[in-house]
């Protein structure tokens, strides 16, 4: 009997984030590549588009406005969060200053913000998940093709056990920073 395609098993390799960093250092992808390592897995990264760039200019220069000495506002950088996961959100406010993680990346933050367009599903779902199981407190997306501000909070196994939608004219306080208060309006590009 001669084996077909379908009776060939696909084995998948699960890459851990060590192994992931070594071949970053040894220079496996070509500089430009654009790719996060998400439970293990090699993903492409959504190409920016002029509207969820603003965005993200947008919410860092806010987030940096409301979150001063004692955090630090990190723009698509490096979360070693879990063994099999180093996700480069577009937006993340973690702790200590900018020569804290001159050796190693954060492995956590107080809020992280998500720029969605076409990336919109996956930000649900995916990085969802992956952020409440790995705790952060706060998650914010902001999709864009709805105009809206989506805030996760209360992370309990792989997801958030509150959610709440804020559109243009509403005001959000992140958890970190509960007395400020910050338009959607001036997170909207």
């Amino acid at each position: 009997m001669t084996a077909t395609a379908s009776d060939v098993s696909i084995s998948h390799y699960r890459l851990s984030r060590a192994e992931y960093d070594r071949a970053v250092e040894a220079g496996a992808f070509e500089p430009e590549a654009k790719l996060e390592l998400i439970d293990g897995n090699l993903r492409a990264m959504t190409p920016e588009g002029t509207a969820r760039t603003t965005g993200m200019h947008l919410a860092a220069d806010r987030l940096r406005q409301v979150f001063g000495h004692g955090f630090f506002v990190r723009i698509q950088n490096p979360l070693a969060i879990d063994e099999y996961s180093e996700p480069e959100p577009d937006v993340a406010v973690v702790t200590g200053t900018v020569r804290d993680y001159r050796y190693a990346h954060p492995t956590s933050a107080v809020l992280i913000v998500e720029i969605s367009h076409e990336s919109l599903r996956h930000d649900r779902t995916v990085k969802q998940r992956l952020y409440a199981r790995c705790e952060i407190p706060e998650y914010w997306i902001l999709a864009l093709p709805e105009t809206r501000l989506e805030v996760y909070r209360d992370p309990a196994g792989d997801r958030y056990q509150s959610v709440t939608i804020h559109a243009a004219g509403d005001q959000v306080a992140p958890l970190a920073r509960p007395d400020a208060q910050i338009l959607v309006d001036d997170l909207l590009p």
